[in-house]
C-alpha cells in the first residue's frame, strides 16, 4: 500500500460515519495539505476494487465509503442519513435459496428517521381552527 492508500484506508475504517470523497479529502489533507483530490478518488477506487473498502451508492446522493465488515445500511429518503443496521439470520435463507454461491450482499433499507419525521409532523397543520 502507498502512503495515501494506507492513510485513507485508515480514515474510512476508523471512522463510524459513511464519508465522502469530499469528506476524506478534508481529513487526508489536515495532514497532507498539498494532496489533490484527484489521489483520492484514485486511491478510493484501488482501495474498493481490492476490497478493502466498500463503496455505497444510493440515487441522488454522493457515494460514501464505509468499512468492509458485515453489516447493511438504513437510508432516509428525505435527508440520505445513512446509519449502520445488523439483520442478523438473513444469510442463512438466502444460503437456502441460493445454495453456498452467493459472495456478499448489500441490502439498504429505506425509510424516514425519526428527524426527518419529527419535522414532518411538525410542519403538517394540526387541522384545529
Amino acid at each position: 500500500m502507498t502512503k495515501y492508500d494506507s492513510e485513507i484506508f485508515a480514515i474510512v475504517n476508523t471512522s463510524r460515519e459513511h464519508l465522502t470523497v469530499e469528506q476524506i479529502f478534508r481529513r487526508l489533507r489536515q495532514k497532507h495539505p498539498k494532496v489533490v483530490l484527484a489521489t483520492v478518488y484514485n486511491n478510493l477506487n484501488k482501495l474498493q476494487k481490492e476490497e478493502l473498502i466498500r463503496r455505497i451508492s444510493t440515487e441522488g446522493m454522493p457515494d460514501r465509503y464505509d468499512r468492509v465488515e458485515k453489516h447493511n445500511h438504513l437510508v432516509c429518503r428525505c435527508c440520505g442519513k445513512l446509519t449502520d443496521i445488523s439483520l442478523k439470520g438473513l444469510s442463512a435463507p438466502l444460503r437456502e435459496q441460493l445454495g453456498d454461491d452467493f459472495l456478499y450482499y448489500d441490502l439498504k433499507v429505506y425509510y424516514i428517521c425519526p428527524e426527518c419525521r419529527a419535522k414532518q409532523e411538525a410542519s403538517e397543520p394540526t387541522g384545529k381552527v
